[in-house]
Parts: C-alpha cells; sequence; structure tokens
C-alpha cells in the first residue's frame, strides 16, 4: 500500500513540475518585460503550443509503450502538403476532404509504424527513422525540391487561428484532443494494455493480450495526431513548406519527458505532457523576446531541459 501511495504521488509531482517551470519562467521575465504577464500574451501562447501540445500527445501514447516515433516531423508536412495541395486545386469536393484526407494519411503511416515495429520487430526508432526518411524522399520526388503548391481552407484557417468567446479554437482543439484519449487511456482495455506493455511486454503478451493490436493502435494515433499538427500549422502559415516539421521532433519528445511520462514507457500521463508543451513554448517565446542569440538560446534551452531531467532522476532515486 505505502509503495502504491509512494508511486502516485511521484506521478503528480513529475507532471506538476512542468506547470511550475512555466509559471517560474514568467514570473522572472515579467521584470524585464511586464507584458508577458497580459492576457492577450499569455493566450497567444496557449495558442501556439496547442500546435506542440497535439503532436505530443500522439507521441505521449508510443511513450508508454517504451517506444518512440521519430517519423513526426515528415507525417506532420506530408500531411500538410496533402491537405494545402488538396484545397489548392481548385476542386471543391478535393478542397472538401482536405482535412480528412491528411488525417488519414497520417492513420496510414501510423500503421506503417505499426507494422515495422510490432510485426517485423525493428526498434521503433530505427524503423520509425526510416519511414521519416522515405517520406522526406517522396516529397521531394512530388515537388522537386521546391516548396509545395497549395493553400490552407477556410476550416484550416479558424481551426489554427479563428477564437471561440476569445479562447484560441487551436487550444480548444488541443484540449479535446487530450481530453478524449484522456478518457481513452483510463476507462478502456486500450489503456491498460498501453500501461502494461510499457511496463513487461512479455508478460502481457503471455497474459492473453494481442499486444501487436495494441502497438498498431497506438502509432495510428500518434500518426493521427501528427497529421492533425500538420493541418493546424497549414493553417497557421496558409500554407505548406519543406521541412516545415523538422524543428518540432525534439521539442515533441522533450514536452513528454519533461511532463513526468517514463522514456522507457509504462508511466505517465497527458496532463504531465500538456504541461511540458506549455513550459517549452513559454520558453521558447520569452527567449526569443530577450533578443538572445540563436546560440545562446539553444545552449539555454538543452541547458533547463538537461536540468529539470535531472531533478526527476535525482527525485526518483531518493524515492525508491
Amino acid at each position: 500500500m505505502s509503495q502504491a501511495i509512494k508511486y502516485v504521488q511521484r506521478v503528480n509531482l513529475d507532471s506538476l513540475l512542468p506547470y511550475v517551470g512555466a509559471v517560474i519562467l514568467v514570473l522572472l521575465a515579467s521584470f524585464a518585460y511586464p507584458k508577458v504577464l497580459s492576457a492577450d500574451y499569455l493566450l497567444q501562447q496557449l495558442q501556439i503550443a496547442a500546435f506542440l501540445g497535439v503532436l505530443a500527445a500522439g507521441a505521449t501514447i508510443v511513450i508508454l509503450l517504451g517506444h518512440i516515433d521519430l517519423s513526426v516531423p515528415w507525417i506532420l508536412s506530408g500531411a500538410a502538403i496533402l491537405s494545402t495541395a488538396l484545397v489548392g486545386s481548385g476542386n471543391p469536393f478535393l478542397a472538401a476532404i482536405a482535412i480528412p484526407a491528411a488525417l488519414a494519411f497520417g492513420v496510414i503511416f501510423g500503421i506503417v509504424n505499426g507494422f515495422g515495429v510490432a510485426i517485423l520487430r525493428i526498434p521503433s526508432m530505427v524503423w520509425t527513422l526510416a519511414v521519416n526518411s522515405m517520406l522526406l524522399g517522396l516529397a521531394v520526388l512530388n515537388t522537386g525540391g521546391f516548396n509545395p503548391k497549395g493553400e490552407s481552407s477556410a476550416l484550416m484557417s479558424w481551426l489554427a487561428t479563428g477564437r471561440v468567446l476569445g479562447i484560441p479554437s487551436s487550444l480548444l482543439v488541443w484540449l479535446a484532443l487530450c481530453l478524449l484519449l484522456t478518457l481513452m487511456m483510463s476507462r478502456t482495455a486500450f489503456g491498460r494494455y498501453l500501461r502494461s506493455i510499457g511496463f513487461n511486454e512479455k508478460a502481457t503478451f503471455l497474459s492473453g493480450v494481442s499486444t501487436p493490436s495494441v502497438v498498431f493502435a497506438a502509432f495510428a494515433l500518434a500518426g493521427t495526431c501528427s497529421a492533425l499538427g500538420g493541418v493546424l500549422l497549414a493553417g497557421y502559415a496558409d500554407q505548406a513548406y519543406q521541412s516545415m516539421g523538422d524543428p518540432y521532433l525534439l521539442p515533441t519528445i522533450a514536452a513528454v519527458v519533461i511532463g513526468g511520462t517514463s522514456i522507457l514507457g509504462g508511466r505517465g500521463g497527458l496532463f504531465g505532457t500538456i504541461g511540458g508543451a506549455i513550459f517549452i513554448t513559454l520558453l521558447t517565446s520569452i527567449l526569443s523576446v530577450m533578443q538572445i542569440s540563436e546560440a545562446w538560446r539553444s545552449i539555454i534551452f538543452g541547458t533547463i531541459i538537461i536540468l529539470m531531467l535531472l531533478f526527476q532522476t535525482l527525485r526518483k532515486g531518493a524515492m525508491k
């Protein structure tokens, strides 16, 4: 019983850490730049955090399995290119199915990832990186290396930049997605199997669970989230462009791990990931507002993330 209480406390503290870090960041920055405390600035940051948060939500599911998805950049970019190309085709029917087609694109390549990991038993880091490279090659063949032609639809733009009662619509999409996934992971067998596989895949399989099916479903959901992130970013920029997903790979994984989800699988959740996405977005924005050079921004960004991870690791060791 005492072990169970310690486990719950540890999870709660891990998931709260990025929120505490975000509050500290804002308070410290407010001394030099008071505008960071304004509602407009904070809502803008939440809008931007939603793009990262959608990607991190899918990554959380895969990392809970004890795997990792490195195909996020080009599933995102591919979905953005596909959706904007369909809208820019001038065909009303193709424009109408732009978002469903982009999400289907994510599902398909999520299933491809699941096939390599669950059936071929190739390490997820290697397989998903290869899929990412393959998608890059397909995009270059399709566009000739130039930025793709196309534009976002009115719905894509509204999802990314619109507001509902003053609240960014992208934030509402992100929170709705996280709520749906949280219910799925807490109230269905899939959620139990997900964590169980992360703790011990072999034992879960021997207990009668179809572990390949769970892996397929997890990677398909992650692919869908990556594709949705691509749709939102295309709507925000009103276009797709080459490598638009590349800057999101490290922050996506960092948001999940900072939020308390174990990179080894089995422990964590979306509440912490939401905080991780907010923390990373605020950190990036505040460093930019302070007009720190790109080199120093990268150094500070990496150092703060490492310190937060070290804090988590040391505290976990002390609680064992």
